[in-house]
């Protein structure tokens, strides 16, 4: 790749490295420089700019991240659309993050141009939790490189996520003399809210003296109705021929391990009877804080082998005591973790169609009327959920719709203009929506592959909070609009929609080129319809 500056008159085609403000726009770092743009940045007084321009073998970061992230996305685990250089890997099932740390290593040693970060492994996610994100630094990587980082991807991808299982567990609970039964209560407690957070039950209880024998009847009584065997001492496991073993051993189980490099936690206790696991848990168990029998649940519940040698290498991340001399940081509030950005989709099909004659939404193009395409598009995109504001001929349009999983939401005020209906699919949005990608019904060949691009260029934090779709520098529809506008457009009026917030708030939107010249073509007319159903398409 070169890198330099060039005379303005040079730069047609090139790739802007540094941001410039010209005739009261924004020409971003990254744009593709078109020759209208290279005139208005000479309009502005610049006489050379930085830029970038691809050599062959270089792999454009955009293709580069996403062949990486590709490779390396393994089971419940999908790739977003990458932009800017970065594709991000989100769970799709709740679990523990998989994550294979020789090979992260690996690829991060491949090239200064490739990276990948990734959650730590065995973290516990959720659906929609970031796992890793691939980065290209420049604006391209050596094809070389790339290659490479996706070869040491193969076999088993090194970013997965275990799902969970509902396992069932028995509990084996000890007694000394005067020991409560509300302690034992608690025990109980603690553990059902372990068990329900990853999914599991309880499903038999033991209460028995703190000796050997009754601890193995107990556990040859419970081991043919659960998954998981624990065992709560009265007294705390000091040795591996302490109570609790023995009467582990006595019933046929075998010792695996005793002691765990993780604090609070170090006196677990791992056995096996049978083929079902058996864990004697330290007095940390009946916390509610998260300790080393934590990490031992979840890998059990993970369907994730845990062996000796695995409980041997959870030092590291294994302190999990606070330390007086700095802030607990887990009595107060934490960062959230990173999740892929809750998008939904709002269609606008609620017009009169005044300049068409009849419903243009529900004329016939390609086999299917043209509001079937959009909503069939949103649909196939990340955006969920689909909502759409029907009006003029609304039954009919939602008829048109019957069988897709979207929502309808009626504007009665259609008449009044496009604004009308941007205010009823606002409103209509779940409280949990970061944004809303705004989809007009009348852009029957806006992909989801686009409004996919538009989701991962997203991100209000680097000022990315309308996401608008492009063509050759020429601004179009759909347009992604982050929640914090929400009230702003809960007062435009007229028939424009929220334009005029795009060139109020020119800090934060990013143009995302589609590549077509789908954002930029409408159906208003008949003769407009003729066109479209003539265009050949690749």
């Amino acid at each position: 790749m070169r890198f330099g500056p060039v005379p303005l008159g040079e730069a047609e085609g090139a790739i802007l490295a540094h941001s410039h403000r010209a005739g009261g726009a924004l020409f971003k770092k990254g744009r593709v420089l078109s020759a209208g743009d290279v005139a208005a940045l000479g309009k502005a007084g610049l006489v050379r700019v930085m830029v970038a321009r691809l050599e062959d073998g270089d792999v454009p970061e955009d293709d580069a991240a996403s062949r990486i992230a590709a490779a390396a996305v393994g089971e419940n685990a999908r790739v977003g659309a990458a932009f800017t250089g970065r594709a991000n890997l989100y769970a799709e099932a709740g679990g523990l993050a998989l994550v294979d740390s020789a090979r992260v290593d690996a690829i991060n040693a491949v090239h200064e141009a490739v990276t990948i970060a990734s959650v730590p492994p065995f973290e516990p996610v959720e659906k929609g939790r970031m796992l890793a994100t691939v980065k290209i630094i420049p604006f391209a990587a050596p094809g070389a490189a790339v290659a490479q980082a996706v070869a040491l991807c193969a076999g088993t991808p090194p970013i997965a996520v275990a799902r969970l299982r509902p396992l069932k567990a028995a509990l084996v609970c000890t007694r000394i003399a005067g020991m409560k039964e509300s302690l034992l209560d608690k025990n109980r407690a603690a553990l059902e809210s372990r068990l329900a957070r990853l999914g599991g039950t309880l499903v038999r209880e033991h209460r028995v003296a703190h000796a050997t024998e009754a601890i193995a009847n107990a556990l040859k009584d419970a081991v043919s109705a659960a998954d998981i065997l624990l065992v709560f001492g009265a007294s705390a496991i000091v040795d591996r021929r302490d109570v609790v073993p023995a009467g582990i051993a006595e019933a046929g189980g075998t010792i695996l391990h005793f002691g765990m490099p993780v604090d609070p936690g170090n006196l677990l206790l791992l056995a096996r009877l049978g083929d079902k696991p058996v864990v004697g848990l330290p007095g940390c168990a009946r916390s509610p804080k998260r300790n080393g029998f934590d990490f031992v649940l979840e890998r059990l519940f993970a369907g994730v082998t845990v062996a000796p040698a695995d409980l041997m290498r959870m030092g590291t991340g294994g302190l999990l005591k606070e330390i007086a001399s700095r802030p607990q940081p887990r009595e107060g509030r934490s960062p959230s973790p990173a999740h892929a950005p809750r998008i939904a989709a709002i269609v606008l099909a609620a017009g009169l169609s005044s300049r068409m004659g009849a419903n243009k939404l529900l004329a016939d193009y390609r086999g299917a009327p043209l509001v079937v395409h959009v909503a069939s598009a949103a649909l196939a995109s990340a955006a969920r959920p689909v909502i759409v504001v029907t009006g003029h001929d609304a039954a009919k349009v939602e008829a048109a719709l019957a069988g897709l999983d979207v929502r309808f939401a009626r504007n009665p005020d259609y008449a009044d203009g496009l604004s009308t209906s941007l205010k009823v699919g606002v409103a209509a949005l779940p409280a949990e929506a970061d944004g809303a990608l705004v989809c007009l019904g009348d852009m029957p060949d806006v992909g989801a592959g686009l409004l996919d691009k538009l989701i991962a260029a997203f991100d209000p934090a680097e000022d990315r909070a309308i996401c608008v779709a492009t063509r050759g520098g020429r601004r179009g529809n759909p347009v992604l609009w982050a929640r914090h506008f929400f009230p702003e457009i809960m007062t435009v009026e007229g028939d424009t929609g929220a334009k005029h917030l795009i060139g109020e708030h020119a800090g934060e939107v990013c143009e995302v080129e589609a590549g077509d010249d789908a954002p930029l073509v409408d159906v208003d007319t008949p003769e407009a319809l003729a066109r479209l159903r003539a265009r050949v398409r690749p």
